[in-house]
């Protein structure tokens, strides 16, 4: 699976004149400075009748009141093949009513789209609640900027706590400085600066710290407040300047109106961090609450700059535990009170500086392009796992009801000794004997189908199956043989590596979950004796099937604490692993990908799980949705790793054949390992997916299995299936399909899941 190489940012563009439209291009710009190999580009929103000279960054732009502009960026984004899109949402910035073109847009998307809210209104009319909640159901993730948005989307919009990401509003990186050079440069030497900057519109109470400046000018008569800023146009638009007249004769009839400096400009950056350097208090008189996000406190927190600020959300949050100051709504009196106060107290001003500034640092642009980088890919990723049919290609089917249990072949498959290995058609092969392998996972398929929905094994069978294992074992090597032959002579001393996981695995289960007590405790004490080997194993499959075994095992005999030591150990082998091996575009525990390559996810997932160990959950998920995304043909079909393969050195991209049951298999019980750790719905359409293989939902559209007798063939060639159906392939089917029948009985055939994630401290 390869990196991001292609990002879109959809909002407001520079040299439009709004906070959105600097935001966008910031952003972009720092997106593509962190992650040079990226190509990026902005979808340009221009307001109704206005005109832009747009950068080159700016692939297409989309005037606001045309639908068909709407459609057409879809079609640019598509044909771009970008992998991901950022939209900058704020309802006045889309045209239709409260912004819903915007949904035309987005429906018609093909990539993962990352939504960062500018807005999160608490008392939203209807339709303002209907378009943002069908904006967010069309979203990956949605991104807010501080802690007040997440708390208002999961508690009056209900969205997923793991659908929410809280980034802060990026910050240029400036220096620490003291205001006095930037004053020089800008004509305000020997004066005391109080700055307020942004695009004027009456929500911003500029009127209230004009009325606070007589205050302030009887403890500093050398104050001047600085109003930087052009009009909104929008403002402009429908009443011209009127309000920054009645704001200039508002301070006229006060007497300040020397003290009180209205710059009308938009300025560049450069010229805004002058300014905003040269001030020794920066103020925010906001009138209203409800401000998620603003730039400009952002920018001047960023600096280290003492704040006096209204209690809007934003604030709250930025300038607490002393970073600033907070005054009351529309307070004259209380915002002159604590500047005055500050500016008398230049101890006490620089230390509300400096706290403020070594607080910020993580909100540079560069720091938070690196988060959002984060959430792309990560939205890259799940979307990988999700299934869209291509041109010409198969759709997976649907969830539904798995088919019933039948056994017939697997029973044809035992005799008095045991499972045979392989067969010729559906007729047992005596020539190959048996093997540990095939007989361990028997004893799985008895445990799974000591469900009370499911028909158990003969009991005599269960016992025959525990017998054979109970025989492999060699107390002189300490290691479990596996091949036997039909003479029933054991033809080794000790099996791989990998059987003698898998047999642990088997006898793991089977202490957690046999029928009968007498041989629960018989698989347990067995898997006692043979336990202390695993620490000699290399094999990291063979670590995988022990930590499966370790699950069952230390659930039945929690008080073994060697065991759970053993199980950390393994665990964090792999982990040792994945962070020697994985890259951005090689998520995996090794350099190549051989066979039941999902059950060293699976292990990594469900021994976090157990253990309350969030890395090894974390390792099991990214490497199984990155293996997921491998195992998926281009007509979006399961296609697992294929046999040919195997013996490839290096990051060698998968061969398509031949096709093993046992991949299958593997790759169901991962995913819905994951779905039970997550509560992610995908994961059970991943595991449906790997199901729909058996059925002919492959490559070839071949059924493996015969739905009269549960055999199933032992493979997927090139241009045919395996008409074999020997021990493992069988028991392959079995057991994914136990799984499913599970699933079903779980979920009592819901379309979405009940929620099963667990919360790991």
């Amino acid at each position: 699976m390869t990196a991001i190489r292609r990002l879109a940012f959809i909002g407001n563009s520079l040299p439009r004149r709004c906070g959105i439209a600097t935001f966008t291009t910031d952003l972009q710009q720092a997106v593509a400075a962190s992650c040079r190999e990226a190509a990026t580009a902005i979808v340009a929103m221009t307001d109704h009748g206005q005109t832009y000279d747009y950068p080159p960054t700016v692939g297409i732009q989309v005037h606001d009141d045309r639908m068909e502009d709407y459609e057409r960026a879809a079609d640019f984004l598509n044909a771009g093949q970008f992998d991901v899109v950022s939209l900058q949402h704020e309802f006045g910035i889309f045209g239709g009513d409260c912004g819903d073109h915007v949904l035309a847009l987005l429906a018609r998307l093909t990539m993962p789209v990352v939504t960062t809210l500018h807005t999160v209104l608490a008392e939203p009319t209807p339709r303002q609640r209907e378009v943002l909640e069908q904006v967010i159901a069309a979203s990956a993730k949605v991104v807010v900027m501080a802690e007040k948005g997440r708390e208002m989307l999961r508690s009056r919009y209900l969205v997923p706590a793991d659908k929410i990401e809280v980034i802060a509003h990026g910050i240029p990186d400036f220096a620490f400085v003291e205001p006095d050079e930037a004053k020089g440069r800008l004509g305000f030497a020997g004066r005391t600066v109080i700055l307020t900057f942004g695009l004027l519109s009456p929500n911003k109470g500029i009127e209230v710290m004009i009325d606070a400046m007589p205050r302030i000018l009887e403890s500093r008569a050398d104050a001047v407040y600085v109003v930087l800023g052009a009009t909104h146009p929008n403002l402009v638009r429908h009443q011209g300047e009127a309000y920054r007249e009645s704001l200039v004769a508002r301070a006229r009839a006060l007497g300040v109106e020397d003290q009180v400096v209205f710059l009308d400009q938009f300025v560049d950056q450069e010229t805004l961090l002058a300014f905003i350097s040269m001030s020794d208090v920066y103020a925010t008189p906001y009138l209203n609450e409800a401000q998620m996000t603003s730039g400009t406190l952002a920018y001047s927190f960023g600096l280290g700059k003492a704040v006096v600020s209204t209690p809007y959300w934003h604030a709250q949050e930025l300038l607490a535990d002393g970073r600033g100051i907070l005054v009351p709504f529309g307070d004259a009196a209380a915002i002159g009170d604590a500047i005055a106060g500050l500016l008398r107290d230049e101890p006490g001003r620089q230390a509300m500086r400096r706290r403020a500034y070594s607080a910020s640092r993580p909100m540079t642009w560069a720091r938070v392009a690196e988060r959002y980088l984060g959430v792309f890919d990560g939205a890259r990723r799940a979307h990988r796992l999700k299934v869209v049919p291509r041109p010409g290609g198969t759709a997976p089917p649907r969830e539904r009801t798995p088919p019933a249990m039948q056994l017939g072949h697997f029973l044809a498959m035992c005799d008095d000794t045991g499972l045979f290995q392989h067969a010729i058609h559906s007729v047992p092969d005596r020539a190959h004997g048996y093997c540990v392998d095939d007989n361990a996972r028997a004893l799985l398929l008895a445990c799974a189908l000591n469900d009370p929905a499911e028909q158990r094994l003969p009991e005599a069978l269960t016992a025959r199956l525990a017998a054979f294992v109970q025989h492999a074992w060699n107390p002189d090597t300490r290691r479990f043989r596996n091949f036997m032959g039909f003479d029933r002579r054991w033809l080794e001393d000790r099996g791989s590596e990998d059987s003698h996981g898998r047999t642990l695995w088997a006898l793991g289960q089977c202490a957690r979950s046999d029928a009968a007590p007498a041989r629960r405790r018989w698989a347990a004490a067995l898997f006692a004796e043979a336990m202390p080997t695993a620490a000699e194993i290399r094999s990291p499959r063979a670590w995988a099937f022990i930590l499966l075994g370790l699950d069952g095992y230390c659930a039945a005999v929690p008080e073994d604490v060697r065991a759970d030591g053993s199980r950390r150990l393994l665990a964090d082998r792999l982990m040792a692993l994945f962070a020697a091996v994985h890259t951005p575009d090689w998520t995996w525990f090794e350099e190549g990908l051989s066979y039941d390559n999902a059950r060293l996810s699976q292990a990594m997932i469900v021994t976090g799980m157990a253990t309350r160990t969030p890395a090894y959950v974390t390792a099991g998920l990214g490497s199984l949705r990155w293996l997921m995304g491998q195992q998926t043909s281009p007509a979006g079909l399961f296609r697992p790793v294929g046999t040919q393969g195997f013996a490839d050195q290096g990051r060698q991209a998968p061969r398509a054949f031949d096709q093993q049951p046992l991949e299958a298999t593997a790759a169901i019980s991962a995913c819905l390992s994951a779905w039970r750790a997550d509560g992610d719905r995908q994961w059970r359409v991943e595991a449906s997916r790997a199901f729909a293989w058996f059925l002919g939902a492959n490559d070839l559209a071949v059924p493996l299995v015969d739905p009269l007798t549960g055999g199933c063939g032992d493979g997927l060639h090139p241009d045919r299936a395996n008409e074999n159906q020997g021990g493992e392939s069988v028991l392959s089917y079995l057991l994914g399909l136990a799984e499913m029948r599970r699933l079903a009985r779980a979920t009592g055939g819901r379309t979405t899941p009940a929620p099963l994630a667990v919360a790991i401290a």
